[in-house]
């Protein structure tokens, strides 16, 4: 009997841990109700039931939030928008352009190439 309630207090513990460190890393946009400092405080201060009314009322889930529709990067306009010509292809571009005129300014008249 003693054995169980070693295991159960080191799991309700780590559990107790578990949420608090949850509960102080997420933004303050994902809780629900109260403000973060008040979840923090109800976790710390009720060990096992602040942990589970933080899982269960608190902490909003990624797909309850609003606008958080995720879009595949081809289906994006404004992603799409950004796939146009860039400012370094168009530098690159005008260094090419470049390089070729010098390259017809220096090719004079070939040399013969017989002795």
């Amino acid at each position: 009997m003693a054995r169980v309630l070693i295991v159960g207090g080191f799991l309700a513990l780590l559990f107790w841990v578990f949420s608090i460190v949850d509960c102080a890393v997420q933004p303050a946009a994902r809780h629900r109700g109260v403000p973060k400092g008040a979840w923090i405080a109800i976790v710390v201060l009720m060990p096992v039931l602040g942990g589970i009314l933080w899982f269960a009322l608190g902490r909003k889930r990624r797909s309850d939030q609003e606008g958080m529709h995720l879009v595949a990067p081809d289906d994006d306009p404004e992603f799409l928008r950004t796939l146009g010509k860039s400012e370094q292809d168009e530098r690159i571009a005008r260094l090419e352009e470049e390089l070729a005129r010098l390259d017809d300014e220096t090719d004079g008249p070939a040399p013969d190439a017989r002795p």
